[in-house]
């Protein structure tokens, strides 16, 4: 068949199947221009590490495995079929790298991961890494290095507000702030009179402004308010006026966490989807230092919902040196100002439940349940050296729970243990002595069921309730102290080489020894929380909730007396700092509709011995909060002063009186101004009418009416009769 006959062929099966397919063309001119995805150039994702050692061809290949390998540690990486993640340029000149690489990430997240711990990493001993992201060097490149250098002119300096100018109260007096209803009031409180209104955002009213719009929170020390203005963030107050010292960015803010020195602010939002959910600030600076997301990388088991598990915590250590967070087995401590890991790692603490930074020291404490052949164990760690100071083996155990006393002195283990069957539960207390060397241990077996646990301030005492069935309405309330009493005779004869206290009594030495002994035991209380009073000695059994009958015992240790009171309905009681006023709350949570609270929202202010000084209402209630001080006596010192407490008693009676004469002074400017102007208004219609007395005289003949000589006085009894009553004695 010729070639020819063979295309006529073809052309016309061509045209018999273009015949078939009529109708079916688009009309629309087809375009050759291809279409390509949007090029994303910001490279984000990217990092570039500097100061590596520079090779030669024949070995980039093993420095780009030890790299990759190095960085694939942290995250992973942007890897393709032409391109491993890792690009390593090298000079065709001289055969050489130009001692930097290019590695880019999956994510934003683990770029910005990888920055912080690779920064200053160690890669051999003559290399320590430098990392900064692409973005950064993009941002270097554009610099006009020809141009002078123009040196910024500083801001001009603006005086911050005195913060501690509310100690100088000449009375010193204490604060609380109140929120109810769309009000936000701080008032002064001096636990006599009634609260005195400092400062109501009047100011910011004028302005049309709002200076808080949820909750507020003071700093440790009371340097600042911070008030929340979801929409906004997070605004400081302070000074003699509460003036606006600063405001950090935080939109859908719920909370904030003060660092105890005040240097650092902490504000999270609660949103699961938000990277940046919790952001920590600098309050010096106002410089936002870092962000994190809500759950830790990992952290979630699978299987399990935020829903089912909340998100840990960010803790503060005592002097403002760490912030901490549990992860999966591990705790990620981070370094202040820097916010970046310690040691560039994080302490693995296999199983971990809970921990709990010392509130005197760089110590943390923390628990993990039982874990393979391993049992239940409490640590505690010194940093930063990561020093294991004591551990504490647990067997058969349920749930623990931590409590530090308030000067690190004393750390508390609630111990929930089982039996074999595990049908049984039952609780000791784990005591650790943390100023003793070794620190040791002491186990406080307890047959009950423990509900509450408290130290007393600044104190070796603490409470507890307990009760044969967690469900009773009566319970014991059982007082230990960590220190025991001895006679002078008696010390040589007490075991063991345990610390003791010495004090001189008149000629008599009394001696104290590191051993735990039981002081009393409450029986048949209604109660279900244990609340100490910061100058110790006097403690509160409240039973709080809704269900519960709103009692209040005021109970002194140390003198055993007891004043009982009520608040029906009370969901919180608030110590003020000095220990002297103390308020039970009834308050609804802000958001929602909570009717039931209305009838009963509100406060009640108390002496510290249980006399009720002030009482208010509100038919919205959401928050009070005592402003804190810091404490600047030592306990020995303080201790001095209640010793020679009846040197001062003069003092503070002349004080309260001069106080008194003012208050009544004040109170009744008004009334004798209007006395004395009677008293003037007297003085001068006398003095008239000693003016007309000649010309009235004349008038009457001559005779003087004014002279009491003149008339003739009698004297008249007369008696009435009220009331009679008979009476029939036999």
């Amino acid at each position: 068949m010729s070639a020819s006959l063979q295309e006529d062929e073809a052309a016309a099966l061509l045209a018999t199947e273009a015949a078939a397919l009529d109708g079916y063309f688009s009309e629309t001119p087809l375009s050759p221009t291809p279409t390509y995805p949007i090029l994303d150039t910001s490279f984000t994702t990217a990092i570039i590490i500097t100061n590596l050692p520079r090779v030669n061809s024949t070995k980039l290949d093993k420095l780009v495995k030890v790299i990759t390998k190095l960085v694939s540690r942290i995250g992973t990486l942007a890897s393709t079929d032409d391109f491993s993640g890792v690009y390593l340029p090298i000079d065709s000149e001289s055969d050489s790298t130009f001692g930097f690489a290019i590695v880019e990430y999956a994510s934003v997240e683990e770029a910005r991961q990888a920055v912080e711990v690779l920064e200053g990493y160690k890669f051999d001993k003559n290399h320590s890494l430098n990392v900064i992201p692409y973005q950064r060097a993009q941002e270097l490149e554009s610099v006009d290095s020809t141009a002078e250098y123009v040196e910024p002119q500083p801001e001009p300096f603006r005086e911050r507000p005195n913060v501690s100018a509310w100690l100088e109260d000449p009375i010193q007096r204490d604060q609380f702030v109140l929120r109810e209803g769309k009000e936000t009031i701080v008032k002064w409180s001096d636990g006599k009179t009634e609260p005195v209104v400092d400062y109501d955002g009047s100011r910011e009213k004028e302005a049309g402004v709002a200076w808080c719009e949820y909750y507020t929170h003071w700093s440790p020390n009371g340097s600042y308010l911070a008030t929340l203005v979801p929409s906004k963030g997070v605004i400081l107050w302070g000074g003699q006026n509460f003036e606006k010292i600063a405001r950090f960015p935080a939109p859908g803010v719920e909370f904030v966490v003060f660092s105890p020195q005040e240097n650092y602010v902490l504000t999270c939002n609660n949103r699961r989807d938000d990277p940046n959910s919790i952001k920590v600030f600098s309050i010096q600076s106002g410089k936002l230092l870092r962000a994190f997301p809500l759950y830790p990388k990992d952290f979630l088991p699978e299987g399990m919902t935020p829903e089912q598990i909340p998100p840990p915590a960010f803790q503060w250590s005592h002097d403002d040196s760490y912030l901490a967070r549990m992860g999966r087995d591990l705790i990620s401590i981070y370094e202040t100002p820097t916010m970046k890991l310690l040691d560039k790692r994080s302490l693995i603490t296999d199983g971990i439940h809970e921990f709990q930074f010392s509130p005197k020291a760089n110590i943390l404490a923390y628990w993990a349940p039982d874990h393979g052949n391993a049992p239940a164990h409490v640590d505690l760690i010194e940093l930063p050296t990561r020093t294991k100071l004591r551990q504490k083996n647990l067997f058969n155990v349920t749930k623990c729970s931590m409590v530090w006393q308030n000067d690190g002195e004393y750390l508390g283990v609630k111990v929930t243990r089982h039996t074999k069957s595990k049908k049984t539960l039952y609780n000791n207390l784990e005591l650790f002595r943390l100023n003793e060397p070794g620190v040791p241990v002491e186990m406080l077996e307890i047959k009950d069921a423990v509900m509450a646990f408290a130290w007393e301030p600044s104190g070796h005492r603490f409470a507890m309730i307990h009760a044969e069935n967690p469900t009773s309405t009566k319970v014991d309330v059982s007082f230990y102290d960590m220190m025991k009493k001895v006679e002078a005779d008696s010390k040589k004869k007490s075991k063991g080489n345990k610390t003791t206290l010495s004090k001189t009594v008149g000629k008599q030495e009394a001696t104290e020894i590191a051993e735990i002994n039981k002081i009393e035991t409450l029986s048949g209380k209604q109660c279900n929380c244990l609340f100490w009073s910061p100058a110790g000695h006097n403690i509160i059994l409240a039973s709080l909730g809704e269900s519960a009958s709103g009692t209040l015992e005021f109970y002194d240790v140390t003198n055993k007396s007891l004043t009982v009171k009520e608040h029906y309905r009370a969901n919180n009681v608030l110590w003020d700092p000095s220990g002297r006023t103390v308020a039970t709350v009834v308050s609804q949570p802000m958001g929602g509709g909570h009717f039931k609270f209305a009838m009963d929202n509100g406060y009640i202010l108390w002496s510290f011995q249980g006399r009720q000084l002030h009482q208010e209402s509100f038919e919205n209630f959401y928050q009070l909060a005592w402003r804190p001080r810091e404490k600047l006596l030592t306990r020995s010192e303080t201790a001095n002063v209640l010793k020679n407490l009846k040197k001062y008693e003069k003092q503070f009676d002349a004080a309260d009186k001069e106080r008194k004469r003012a208050e009544y002074l004040e109170k009744t400017t008004e009334k004798r101004a209007l006395r004395s102007r009677f008293r003037e208004r007297m003085a001068e219609l006398r003095e008239f009418k000693l003016r007309q007395k000649a010309a009235r005289d004349e008038l009457n003949g001559g005779d003087d009416f004014d002279d009491e000589n003149n008339y003739i006085t009698k004297e008249y009894h007369v008696e009435n009769v009220l009331s009679t009553k008979e009476e029939v004695v036999y």
